[in-house]
């Protein structure tokens, strides 16, 4: 026995179809990783542990930016701001 469809329920499948075709096209992107890079002193103090940092993330086969997202916080000699 063959289903009769009517337009209605055509169009409703077709519109459902079409809303989660761009969930899952996103699914299947993998997100890049955050490292949070966090310091008690200035950004001009951090200077000294930047390029160590960088190092190790490239021995390890991050590159900021390309594979990897960081972002940088400084609480200016302010432990308060730390949290």
């Amino acid at each position: 026995m063959i289903a009769r469809i009517n337009r209605r329920e055509t169009i409703v499948f077709l519109a459902s179809a079409a809303a989660a075709w761009p969930l899952a096209a996103r699914a299947q992107q993998r997100a890049m990783p955050l490292i949070g890079f966090l310091h008690n002193g200035g950004s001009e103090a951090s200077q000294y542990y930047l390029p160590g940092f960088h190092i190790g993330l490239s021995e390890a086969g991050f590159v900021e930016g390309r594979n990897v997202a960081i972002e940088y916080r400084w609480a200016r000699n302010q432990n308060k701001r730390l949290r």
